[in-house]
């Protein structure tokens, strides 16, 4: 494993020596994204559920409402809103790390904002698109939780952290806005690097391969940036049946810059990834099967 990431860096890197003026075309498409598509929808609602989080009152007295409340608080925000909310409820104590683990899978879903918003209202013309796969979406998810819950309950509460209580805590706000911060310099350099590199990948295929530039960057972005390869799947597939279906699965994949925000988040907490990765294995065998069968 260290010599394939090894060999991968310096391919990366050579990419970049290559065609630096593509690499800062994708990089500066990568700020664009972050500053007019991510950043607006994702800080606010990030740094109000991480104040909500930390503000002192009645916790839930079951293990099935600390499920469902983090769900709320967590699902609904985007991407990695739910994988934050879950990793503070790790450290302080209140969730078992393979609770966490449980969580993260589940936890884990496009912004409202950005299904109904761009997907649904951008890219299809038609909002309720967005509303529909919002529902395909959270309706999977919500069908994992009850059954996780019911798991966890049937079995005793595995040892949690312990939780710190030496030293004086900082205010609820002044800790949500430090976490969101750090957040958020996570999801910018994520995906200003995997825009960078999506961008690069796709102009050497359409080079070496003669094909389009919108075509090679549709069999690459969504495995790098998710919103650039729901871009390019309109572009190219808008008005057909294709349209839907690449959506879908778009939206299930998510692509490394998310993945990899999610695993550094889960990783500060010792959360395992494996549920997750399983989550989004079935994510991308039902959203897409679901979303054209019944609801398109």
């Amino acid at each position: 494993m260290p010599k394939l990431n090894t060999a991968m860096i310096w391919s990366m890197i050579l990419l970049f020596l290559l065609r630096p003026a593509v690499a800062r075309e994708g990089a500066e498409f990568g700020i664009e994204l972050f500053a007019e598509a991510l950043l607006p929808y994702l800080l606010p609602y990030l740094i109000l559920t991480q104040w909500l989080l930390r503000l002192p009152g009645r916790e839930p007295k079951s293990r099935t409402g600390t499920y469902w409340k983090t769900y709320v608080l967590g699902a609904f925000g985007g991407f990695p809103v739910g994988a934050a909310s879950v990793a503070h409820l790790v450290k302080d104590g209140r969730l078992s790390r393979t609770e966490g683990g449980f969580l993260t899978a589940v936890c884990h879903a496009p912004s409202s904002m950005l299904l109904v918003g761009f997907v649904g209202h951008e890219l299809f013309g038609n909002s309720a698109a967005g509303w529909k796969l919002m529902t395909v979406i959270h309706g999977v998810n919500l069908v994992l939780l009850a059954v996780g819950t019911l798991y966890f309950r049937s079995r005793p509460a595995a040892p949690a952290p312990v939780r710190d209580a030496g030293g004086r805590r900082p205010s609820p706000l002044t800790a949500s806005l430090k976490e969101s911060s750090q957040t958020i310099v996570l999801v910018a350099t994520t995906v200003i690097f995997f825009s960078a590199v999506g961008t690069v990948a796709s102009e050497l295929i359409s080079s070496m391969t003669g094909i389009g530039a919108a075509t090679a960057g549709m069999a690459v972005f969504p495995l790098f940036e998710m919103t650039a390869g729901l871009r390019m799947a309109a572009d190219l597939f808008g008005g057909t049946p294709l349209h839907s279906i690449i959506t879908a699965l778009v939206l299930s994949m998510n692509g490394f810059s998310i993945h990899l925000q999610v695993a550094v988040i889960a990783r500060g907490a010792g959360i395992p990834l494996r549920p997750y990765v399983a989550a989004r294995l079935f994510h991308m065998a039902s959203v897409p099967l679901i979303f054209v069968l019944f609801l398109n």
